[in-house]
């Protein structure tokens, strides 16, 4: 759906911008697309302690690393709106082995939507934009523990007779959600075509449910476990930029 959004931006990009450059040469006008690094700070708090409990490495408390893909486009008739779409993911992980058992937790983040920006219009040369993305997303936690050995045969065998499995274990817990993240974003052109950005935001998450597996519900998940986070973004983008 994000590519597709993404596409239709560029498309209409084509055939704005070019035509409206004179019409609206006093405000920001172009657009592009980009790849869009981020480090996002969840609250992990509530799966450390569970870690710690039996025995664990901890999962990194300084965040982790995201990729994703973003493109906007400025809207002649509302001047210095852009509105484009954007999506991204990420994850962290600990892992351990002890007796031959693997053991490991992965925490995964990820998400996309519209993106509406209005860019400063006393900024000149470089745009300073606030705004916000409105979409939806997931936070997934997978747990693993196990020998590493597995067998076409044995994995049937478990499925058909539980009381014959191997210590093998493995579960998902998903929170799926809708997401208003509010953000501020710097692009500076280094060249008629090229874009750097670095920017801040929040994600806030709500209307959000817990399910385990094959989307059965899961009761008891702590209250502050979910995709709240607050991130650093930057990105580099290629299309067509006049500040």
């Amino acid at each position: 759906m994000y590519k597709k959004i993404i596409f239709a931006i560029l498309l209409l990009a084509g055939t704005m911008v070019y035509g409206q450059a004179g019409q609206f040469f006093d405000a920001p006008f172009g657009g592009g697309i980009g790849y869009v690094p981020a480090w996002y700070l969840p609250n992990i708090d509530p799966i450390n302690v569970q870690l710690n409990k039996i025995g664990m490495t901890k999962l990194s408390e300084s965040g982790f690393y995201s990729s994703g893909i973003a493109g906007y486009l400025y809207v002649g008739f509302v001047k210095n709106l852009r509105i484009g779409g954007m999506g991204y993911g990420g994850s962290v992980s600990s892992s351990q082995t002890i007796d031959n058992v693997n053991s490991e937790v992965v925490y995964s983040l990820g998400g996309g939507g519209v993106t509406l920006e209005y860019t400063l219009p006393f900024i000149k040369d470089l745009g300073i934009s606030v705004g916000a993305v409105i979409g939806a997303g997931n936070l997934e936690l997978d747990i693993y523990k196990n020998s590493g050995n597995f067998t076409w045969e044995e994995t049937w065998g478990e499925f058909l007779n539980p009381d014959t499995a191997t210590g093998s274990f493995n579960r998902k817990l998903k929170n799926s959600y809708w997401m208003f993240t509010p953000t501020i974003n710097l692009d500076y052109p280094i060249y008629r075509f090229v874009s750097l950005r670095l920017g801040v935001g929040y994600q806030i998450t709500f209307a959000d449910d817990w399910t385990a597996d094959n989307d059965q519900n899961v009761s008891g998940i702590p209250s502050d476990l979910n995709g709240n986070s607050f991130f650093i973004q930057s990105g580099i983008f290629i299309g067509f930029f006049s500040f």
